[in-house]
This record gives structure tokens, sequence and C-alpha cells, in this order.
């Protein structure tokens, strides 16, 4: 029986994650959960699940969790502490982080340093401390597998290959819901429009780093740090049906694909069970009826983020910050409504031509950085 310890448990990927191991409670014990603010949805699942310990990021949660969960004997803790301390437990064999933004560093290096598995899903830990997860990495015994459907697809096509035969990683994008339109066409979006994804049920962070192409920009960096492959051998092409999620071409021209349904519980699944395959919990990809696969450039001129995803990560050292905390901040000020659609890459923008490029950052300056972005995107707004 595996020891799971899931951080982010009500979001979407924690959700998903709980429903894989509801179907098989022979297969995993949950040791410990963890939430930001939604305390009702953690406290049934705490019911259900029975973990030791479950984590909550806010003051007024903390108390009610207290007091729900005392009969059940359940320990309650607080904050990035709690975070750091159930990564750790002894009986924990798999971190699954799906925290959303960079709050999930610091949980991931304790992981890290306490060699357990981690189940990445927080792609943010990678893009901002890429270098610092990589040496930590290389100190430790933990693994580190993907979660994110496009990593996971190009995990899987890598497996058992030289990776010196690699000419370039394909990551596949669905382009959003706002595919096929020009600037012109996205003055007036509100909130509700971009949250409307064609295809994937996720949280509105991603949903608006998706209707951005932010998402993809920050995959790339990912999938950098991941394969330790050369910005230039990465591509991006939109492909609308999101069957394949991610392909390699080899040097020999020979591209491999990973298709599967369009259900993040697959690469759950996978990364829950690696190396081994459990049958699956989504059902299995009709090709009768998904018998159309298009492909598309994306459209850099348009969805700019993309761009200065690309810019960021080959600048390297503090920018991959710099433009994940701009994103992060001029997301939380579309979804208030005080920017429009348009003004988030032009934010981000902004913000990377304001701060100087630093190299070799700790850990203490990548907060620092992240907190003197997210102060200037603010003045700017102003």
């Amino acid at each position: 029986m595996k020891g799971l310890c899931i951080l982010g448990s009500t979001g979407s990927i924690g959700t998903q994650a709980l429903d894989i191991i509801r179907r098989d409670r022979n297969s995993y014990d949950v040791i410990a959960l963890s939430a930001n603010s939604n305390a009702k949805l953690l406290y049934e699942q705490a019911v259900e699940f029975q973990p030791d310990y479950v984590v909550i990021m806010d003051d007024e949660g903390f108390k009610f969790l207290k007091e729900k969960l005392f009969i059940h004997g359940i320990k309650v803790l607080k904050g990035m502490e709690g975070l750091e301390f159930i990564c750790t437990l002894h009986n924990v064999d798999m971190v699954l982080t799906s925290l959303v933004g960079m709050v999930g560093l610091k949980p991931t290096i304790a992981a890290i340093r306490a060699g357990k598995t981690i189940a990445l899903a927080n792609k943010e830990t990678l893009v901002v401390g890429g270098d610092i997860i990589t040496k930590e990495l290389e100190k430790s015994k933990s693994k580190l597998l993907p979660v994110d459907s496009e990593h996971s697809a190009l995990f899987q096509c890598l497996k058992g290959e030289d990776r010196k035969s690699i000419h370039r990683l394909i990551l596949t994008a669905s382009g959003g819901p706002f595919r096929g339109k020009r600037k012109a066409d996205l003055i007036y979006v509100t909130p509700e429009m971009a949250l409307k994804h064609p295809r994937w049920n996720m949280g509105k962070k991603i949903s608006i780093d998706s209707a951005t192409l932010m998402n993809k920009a920050l995959e790339v960096i990912e999938a950098h740090w991941l394969f330790d492959i050369d910005y230039d051998s990465i591509d991006v092409v939109v492909h609308p049906q999101s069957i394949i999620h991610s392909m390699v071409e080899y040097v020999d021209g020979s591209i491999i694909a990973q298709l599967g349904n369009t259900d993040m519980r697959h690469p759950i699944q996978y990364a829950f069970e690696y190396p081994n395959r459990n049958p699956s919990v989504v059902g299995y990809l009709d090709l009768i009826k998904n018998n159309v696969l298009t492909f598309e450039q994306p459209d850099y001129e348009t969805f700019e983020c993309l761009e200065l995803g690309y810019k960021a990560g080959k600048t390297g050292g503090s920018m991959p910050t710099v433009l994940n905390a701009a994103n992060e901040e001029a997301v939380e000020l579309f979804l208030k409504r005080k920017i429009k659609f348009l003004e988030i890459a032009e934010i981000i923008k902004e913000s990377m031509n304001h701060f100087k490029v630093e190299y070799n950052v700790t850990l203490e300056r990548i907060f620092e950085i992240e907190m003197s972005t997210r102060d200037f995107v603010n003045q700017l707004i102003k």
C-alpha cells in the first residue's frame, strides 16, 4: 500500500486524484491532505479518507477544522510549515503537489530532501526554481514524475530512448477558448468568457493561463528542466482535439506520440503506479469517433504570453520568476475585473523590461523577487 500526501486536495487535480484512490482503496493510504482555503471540502475529504494530518492555509479554516476533526483524531496544521512537515512524514511514499503558483516550491524541496517520490502537477515549481530543484534532486534519492498531461506524455514517449537521439519535443496546445481570434476580437473579453475552456475542466488560474497561452509558456520552461532540452528544441503546436497530449521527434525523423482521452486522471494514475500500468479509470480512446486530428501554428502575435515565456526561459536566472509572478498578479487582477484581458500580456512585458536579470539566485532571493514583481504590477495599474 502506497502512502500518499496530496497537496491541493480540494482543487481540480486533487479531487481527481482522490477519485482514483476511491476506486482502489486497497492500493493507497492517504496520509495527509492540504487545501488553501476550502475548509468545508477538506473536512469532507478528511472524514472520508481519514488521513493522519490535514493542512489549511488560512486562520478561519484552521479554527473550523480543529473543531470539526477533533473527534476523528485527525491532526490539523496551518500554513507553509504545515505543508513542509506533511511532505516529510516517514510513512509518506509519494507527494502529489497540485498547489497553484509558487507556494509549491518550498514543500517540493522539503519532499526532495526527505527522499520522497514527487508527482508534480505544479509547473511553477520548476519555472521559478528549476535550477534549485535540479541540484536538490542530484543530492537526493527522490524521483520526480510529471503529472501535467503534456509532460506525462513526453515522459512516456521518452521511456527507454537514448536522449541523444532527440531532435525536438513537441508540446500540444488546445488553443484555448479564443483560438483563431485576433487582438481586435479580444478587447472586450470577460473573465466568464476566458474561463470557458473547450476541452479541459480546470481551476480559474490555469483556465485563464490557457486562454492567454501562458500555460503553454510555463510548460515550455518546465519541459526544459524536466528533460534537460534546449529551448530551441522545444516546439508548440496547436492541436484543438487534445487527443495527442504531446510528441517527441527523433533524429531519424520518427515521431512518437502519446494519445488518450481528455481526462487528467490518466496522467495522475500513471504517476501513482509508475513504472507499472493499471487498468484505465477513464475508459479507452475510440479512434473511430476521434478520427480527425489537426495541427496549427500558434499565433504568437495575438497570444504574446507564449513568446514572453520563451524569452524568459532563454534569459534564465530570475527572469522566469518575474514572468510567473507578474502573470499570477495580472490574472488575479483580471479575474477581479481591474484590468482587461489583453493587459495581462502588457503587464508581464512591462515587468520583464523593468527588472534586471539576476543569476545564481537563492531560494530566499526568488521570493524577494516575486514580492517585488507583485508590488511593481500593482503600482503599474495605479
